[in-house]
């Protein structure tokens, strides 16, 4: 059994077609939806990255839809 702490297999920062983030176990297979960012590490790290990266946290859709007026 896998302790939820436990960082040793590591994690990938995944996002969907809304362009939201969030992590993975990187052993295991992603959820439909969803697609590989291209950062892996520890939970620390794929938390800052999307910390970085994810800095408007409303949907792609949302977004999209408010800019057009």
């Amino acid at each position: 059994m896998s302790n939820p702490g436990d960082n040793s297999h590591g994690y990938r920062v995944v996002v969907n077609s809304e362009e939201q983030y969030s992590l993975w176990p990187s052993r295991r297979e992603l959820p439909d939806g969803w697609r590989a960012e291209g950062t892996e590490g520890s939970r620390e790290d794929c938390l800052a990255r999307i910390g970085a990266v994810w800095q408007d946290l409303r949907p792609l859709s949302t977004r999209t839809s408010e800019a057009r007026g």
